[in-house]
C-alpha cells in the first residue's frame, strides 16, 4: 500500500518552485529585452540576410520562435554571424544565448553545452561536378576533397575513407567562403558538408547547378540542434518547448491563417496548446499565449520548412526524415500538457 505523506509533497513543492526560478541566461535575456541568437553567416534556406538586410531561413526561424515565446514578439532578435570554429567559444563566453547554426548534436558537444532539441535531421554527403561522372560515395577513392575545417565533417570524412580502405586527399578551408571559392575554382573534386549545405551551395553559389550532383545517400547522422549554455534549465526549456510548440502545430493542423479560428476549439489538446486553457505558460515561466504568438508570428513547422527549403524554393529539399512521425519522418514532440 503506498502511503503518502507531507514531507513527500513538500517535496514537489520545493522541485516545481526551483523549476521556476529563472537562471542568469533567462535574466539577461529579460533585462536586455532581446535575444542573441548565434547563426552561421551564410546558408541559403537556413540563415542568411536578404537583400535588405533582414535574416531568413529555417534556423532563424527557430531563434524567432522563442523570442515569440519570451516576449511576444518574433522580432526581438539579434542575430550574430559566428563561423564554425567561433561558435561554441561565444555561446561559452556568453556571446550568444542561443545557437542556431546548424550545429549537428554530438556527445562531447553536449558535455560541454545543452542542447535544447533537434530541428533538422541531416546527414553528411558530397557534390561533385557531373562531368566527373561519380554516381556513389564508392567512386570516390583517391579524390580530392574541400572539408571546412574545424566542424565534424572533417572527422567523419577520415572515418568513412579509412573504414572503406580508401583514399582521398584533404583541401582544408577555414571558413565557408573559403570552401565555396576552393570547390568551385576547381581546387578538389568534391565538397563536402551537411546534405543541407550542399543544397544550399549548389543552388545559391554553382556557376550553372545543373553542372553539379548531390550524391545519393548521406554517410553519417548529423542530427542539427539548438545549444544554450548550461547552468539555466529554465531558459532551455522555454528553448526546447518552443520548437515543439511549432511541431505539435503542424501535426493538430494548426497554421499561421487559421490560428485565431483554433482559439474557438473545444478540443483540450489545443485549448492547451493555444492557452485558452491556462497552466502551459507558467510552467515554463511564459505569457499563457506563447505557442499561439508562436504559431501567429512565425508558423508552424511545416509552414516555415516549405516557405525556407520546400518544392517552391531554389533548393527543393524533400521533406524526407523532417516530415512528422505519423507520415514516417523523425519529428516527434512530447504532449504539451
Amino acid at each position: 500500500m503506498l502511503k503518502i505523506t507531507l514531507s513527500m509533497f513538500a517535496g514537489v513543492s520545493a522541485f516545481v518552485a526551483t523549476a521556476a526560478m529563472a537562471g542568469p541566461v533567462l535574466d539577461a535575456v529579460k533585462a536586455r529585452g532581446q535575444l542573441n541568437c548565434g547563426v552561421h553567416p551564410g546558408i541559403v534556406g537556413f540563415m542568411h540576410a536578404d537583400s535588405q538586410g533582414a535574416w531568413r531561413g529555417l534556423s532563424i526561424d527557430m531563434c524567432r520562435a522563442t523570442a515569440a515565446a519570451l516576449f511576444g514578439d518574433a522580432s526581438k532578435v539579434k542575430y550574430i554571424p559566428l563561423d564554425a570554429a567561433r561558435r561554441f567559444p561565444a555561446l561559452d563566453a556568453g556571446e550568444v544565448d542561443l545557437l542556431a547554426s546548424n550545429s549537428t548534436m554530438t556527445l562531447a558537444r553536449d558535455a560541454g553545452a545543452d542542447f535544447a532539441g533537434i530541428y533538422y535531421y541531416d546527414g553528411q554527403g558530397f557534390m561533385v561536378p557531373r562531368k566527373l561522372g561519380k554516381r556513389v560515395a564508392s567512386d570516390l577513392n583517391g579524390a580530392t576533397i574541400c572539408i571546412q575545417s574545424g566542424t565534424t565533417t572533417e572527422a567523419n570524412v577520415a572515418d568513412f575513407f579509412r573504414l572503406n580502405k580508401m583514399t582521398f586527399k584533404p583541401v582544408l578551408a577555414a571558413n565557408v567562403d573559403e570552401l565555396r571559392a576552393a570547390f568551385f575554382a576547381g581546387r578538389c573534386d568534391v565538397l563536402t558538408a551537411d546534405l543541407s549545405n550542399l543544397y544550399a551551395t549548389r543552388a545559391a553559389y554553382a556557376p550553372n547547378p545543373s553542372d553539379y550532383s548531390i550524391l545519393p545517400r548521406g554517410i553519417t547522422k548529423e542530427p542539427l540542434g539548438l545549444a544554450v549554455r548550461h547552468g539555466d534549465h529554465q531558459f532551455a526549456d522555454i528553448v526546447r518547448w518552443s520548437l515543439y510548440a511549432m511541431i505539435e502545430a503542424e501535426e493538430y493542423g494548426i497554421s499561421s491563417r487559421n490560428v485565431d479560428e483554433a482559439l474557438k476549439s473545444e478540443n483540450p489538446t489545443l485549448k492547451r496548446i493555444l492557452g485558452v486553457t491556462p497552466g502551459m505558460g507558467k510552467a515554463l515561466g511564459v505569457n499563457e499565449k506563447w505557442a499561439y504568438n508562436i504559431v501567429k508570428q512565425v508558423g508552424n513547422y511545416g509552414e516555415s520548412f516549405d516557405r525556407n527549403l520546400g518544392p517552391n524554393t531554389v533548393l527543393k529539399i524533400p521533406r524526407g526524415l523532417n516530415s512528422p512521425w505519423r507520415d514516417g519522418g523523425m519529428l516527434y514532440a512530447p504532449p504539451i500538457r
